[in-house]
């Protein structure tokens, strides 16, 4: 005689799974809640951020578009219970600066700010230091801005091999010749300095006068060019011609984030 089971044995099984899936989709949900209030609380942050940096761009007699910071890391809101931050980035784009009454174009400017360090307390009441332990900057200054500190009509500069290229009309013993040649580009002092020691002009007259015309004409060119002030203390250490412009290379560590510049 066959042995008759229970017709519901089967659903404890079924509840079971429902309950499972149920508490997954649970989780997923808080998971998602959690995500979207971290990137939010990110989100305030990195405006005020943003605020703050417009401020000290406006104190160096510089204007920017509006700052873009974003606040690297992840999950957000440990980094503010730890008061601690791995990365900051602010990007700054059509930067204008003021060197000797001049102005100077950096398309671009970014900065990475790492290990930020800031107190729950501090960022409550906006009293306190946010330092950070290193910042990293690079911009790229205009050939075009370049070219007018070194004041000289229908100059023009650009990059050729790596190097830093000049190209100018010349009046040399009546003669209307186009000047070519490199320059050697260091930084000194908080300054680049252009050295043009390889300039050549075809047509000029094979006579001792012309070639010192053109000498001194190198030497007029060869400048030592103040930068605008950049933020967040950044000293210069690199400068490098590249095709979009001259490349400069900064850094500083132990900044205080909140009173740079």
């Amino acid at each position: 005689m066959a042995e008759a089971y229970p017709a519901n044995e089967g659903r404890p099984r079924r509840r079971g799974r429902k309950v499972l899936v149920g508490f997954v989709v649970l989780l997923l949900v808080l998971a998602g809640l959690l995500v979207v209030a971290d990137r939010v609380a990110a989100g305030v942050a990195e405006r005020a951020i943003a605020d703050q940096v417009k401020k000290e761009v406006a104190k160096q007699d510089a204007q920017s578009s509006a700052p873009q910071v974003e606040v690297g890391g992840f999950p957000f809101l440990t980094q503010v219970l730890a008061g601690k931050y791995e990365r900051i980035s602010i990007v700054l784009t059509d930067v204008r600066g003021n060197v000797q009454g001049d102005a100077v174009d950096v398309p671009r400017l970014d900065v990475d700010a790492h290990d930020v360090k800031a107190s729950l307390d501090t960022l409550r009441s906006g009293q306190g230091d946010v330092v950070a332990e290193s910042v990293d900057g690079r911009g790229t200054v205009t050939y075009d801005s370049l070219a007018k500190l070194l004041d000289r009509p229908g100059l023009t500069l650009g990059e050729r091999n790596g190097k830093l290229a000049v190209t100018a009309p010349v009046d040399i013993l009546g003669a209307k010749l186009t000047v070519n040649g490199t320059a050697d580009v260091t930084v000194a002092g908080g300054k680049v300095a252009l050295r043009f020691n390889d300039l050549t002009a075809e047509g000029l007259p094979n006579l001792p006068l012309a070639k010192t015309l053109l000498a001194n004409y190198a030497r007029g060119i060869s400048i030592d060019v103040p930068l605008p002030e950049l933020p967040f203390q950044l000293n210069v250490r690199k400068v490098e011609p590249r095709p979009e412009g001259l490349v400069v290379d900064a850094d500083a560590r132990n900044v205080p984030i909140n009173s740079a510049g």
